[in-house]
């Protein structure tokens, strides 16, 4: 891919446009505040390659799975986070004509991701094909001050004429989702309504019968003096306000937007136009520059726990504070509902939805950069899905309250549906155990084993013992059929990390029933019921098969194996294939790799 971005420490910079590149700018570019999250789309019309996305955490649709063979244990759907209504959607046109970049003539485009502050700014020329030009700086944000709010500041120049410009600002609730499988529309409207200068359009998701309620308020103004609104036009899922102001050469029309999500996660369905209201109101109450003031305000904040410096390599700084920067605005650790989708709010990529990625590689950082209860909200998460993944284990054949937390899953429930992953790749379950383990060593919260965690690790630990079998033959129990953590090894016997991880989970699970039961003994007492604990037999069969776990190993190396028979394969140097093969997963077969 063509490396565009300019280096710099603070900010993601793209200068110049170029449509083939537009989708991957919305993806890099987009904002989010934890509750909501926005691509970097135009504000205006755009006709060329776009990639429409307005996320509200939660909020999901059971997409009906497509798979060619049917294995038992198989979810029926793919739960995924929604395309939600458009609420930065602002039609302009000048004397008639649309102001769309696919169609016009652009100069001096430049597009910044400002991670310091956090909010996007874009500027252009544009010329229409009537000649007329434009000088277009539009700023805009989602509030993680106030995470129901987001903000657009829309500043438009005419340069070299005099006109009338028209704007539209709109909330547009016809959308879909590019990953459906059946090309299908998600949303049916609940309701809308224009009052008091205010849009107000409330959609349901099918199925899963989320509503979601999107507001927004717009003025604008030319050189400082207010254009009246003109009313509203209404369509199916779909309402805006008209603006129409007349201009000539240097005038300075500027739009601010104030918008907001509100949801039934959050509010009752009846409370939800009030809410929207109250959050509408917040936003002019302290208009752009208040709102974003608070915005610069909360992200330094969060700059000043979790920054890191990297000295004298502009490019490494630049991409250790983007990836910080998504985290970030991904998840605040306000709500334990919600969890990280491996692309947070930058598009439709693998659903939104929770991977073992929050416990394995996540946690960590927001138990060095943000307050305790940050880290605590996403193990809770798991502990209020202990019961799916009790359910998801039964689907397997596993039994007595063993538990298999789910490959990904909107609630609890699996809704993954290749086997060699869904199945197999077993080792999630190791990375939620120890994420526990982790956050009791780092927070010194041993606590959280009597209030949660420890009927998690006690599920994990079931499912383990179940999942081994003996091995008369290497005199040890043994994981067979599994995937490891690399993925590209599928249905492969004893991986070295599964195995431990899997014996590390038993112990774990005794160490921290024992600590219980001499800290808390009632608390402990309440778990063996609910759990229908069996210590005596339990503990003694954990501890077997811990001490008796078998791990690949080459005695003539010696060294241990990623998995039996690891050694058969071509041992061959990365620096001895080809450039031409290279990356392998684009150019060898899966098995091969």
């Amino acid at each position: 891919m063509k490396n565009y971005i300019q280096p710099n420490e603070w900010k993601i910079v793209e200068e110049g446009f170029d449509p083939q590149l537009n989708k991957i700018s919305e993806s890099l570019f987009s904002i989010g505040n934890g509750r909501m999250g926005q691509r970097a789309n135009f504000e205006e019309s755009y006709t060329g390659e776009t990639l429409s996305g307005n996320y509200v955490a939660g909020v999901y649709y059971p997409d009906k799975t497509r798979v060619g063979w049917w294995k038992n244990g198989y979810p029926d759907y793919f739960a995924k986070v929604l395309n939600a209504a458009n609420w930065v959607r602002l039609d302009i046109s000048i004397d008639g004509e649309v102001l769309d970049l696919h169609e016009t003539k652009v100069s001096d485009f430049k597009r910044v991701l400002h991670m310091k502050e956090g909010y996007l700014e874009r500027q252009f020329v544009a010329e229409l094909k009537s000649g007329k030009q434009v000088q277009v700086i539009a700023k805009r944000f989602c509030s993680i001050a106030d995470d129901e709010i987001a903000a657009i500041h829309y500043q438009l120049k005419a340069m070299n004429f005099s006109g009338t410009i028209t704007i539209n600002s709109a909330i547009d609730g016809d959308v879909k989702n590019q990953d459906s499988n059946y090309d299908e529309k998600f949303w049916d409207e609940a309701a809308k309504q224009y009052s008091n200068d205010t849009l107000f359009l409330t959609m349901t998701t099918k199925k899963t019968a989320f509503d979601v309620c999107t507001a927004a308020f717009t003025t604008v103004s030319v050189n400082q003096q207010n254009i009246a609104s003109e009313g509203s036009t209404q369509q199916d899922k779909f309402i805006a306000n008209a603006f129409t102001a007349p201009v000539k050469a240097g005038d300075v029309l500027d739009i601010y937007k104030y918008a907001c999500n509100v949801t039934s996660q959050n509010y009752e369905k009846d409370a939800l136009h009030a809410a929207a209201q109250k959050a509408i109101s917040r936003a002019q109450d302290k208009k752009f520059d208040g709102l974003f003031q608070d915005q610069v305000a909360a992200w330094a904040a969060k700059w000043v726990e979790s920054d890191i410096l990297i000295e004298g390599d502009v490019a490494a700084q630049q991409a250790i504070r983007f990836n910080i920067f998504q985290l970030n605005q991904t998840y605040t650790g306000a709500d334990a509902r919600l969890n990280i989708g491996p692309k947070g709010f930058t598009g439709e990529k693998y659903g939104g939805s929770t991977y073992w990625d929050t416990e394995a590689y996540c946690i960590p950082f927001y138990l060095a950069t943000a307050p305790q209860e940050v880290a605590k909200n996403l193990l809770i998460y798991r502990h209020n899905h202990l019961q799916k993944a009790i359910e998801n284990a039964e689907k397997l054949g596993f039994n007595g309250g063993a538990a298999l937390y789910p490959m990904v899953t909107m609630n609890g429930e699996e809704c993954h549906n290749e086997w060699e992953i869904t199945f197999e790749e077993i080792h999630r379950n190791g990375a939620i155990a120890f994420a526990i383990f982790n956050y009791i060593r780092y927070t010194g919260d041993a606590a959280y084993l009597a209030e949660y965690g420890l009927e998690v690790l006690i599920g994990i630990a079931r499912f383990w013992k179940q999942r081994v079998n003996w091995s008369a033959e290497k005199n040890n129990y043994v994981i067979l059929g599994v995937t490891g953590p690399n993925e590209y090894e599928n249905n492969i016997n004893n991986n070295w990390y599964t195995n431990i991880l899997a014996a590390w989970c038993m112990r774990y699970a005794r160490e921290s029933a024992e600590y219980v039961k001499s800290k808390d003994a009632a608390r402990y007492a309440e778990i063996v019921k609910l759990t229908s604990f069996k210590e005596e037999q339990e503990f003694a069969d954990w501890t077997s098969i811990a001490d008796q776990m078998f791990y690949p190993y080459s005695e003539k190396e010696q060294i241990f194996l990623q998995q039996d028979g690891y050694l058969d394969k071509e041992q061959m140097l990365v620096s001895e294939l080809p450039a031409a093969d290279r990356p392998l997963n684009q150019k060898w077969s899966w098995d091969r790799i």
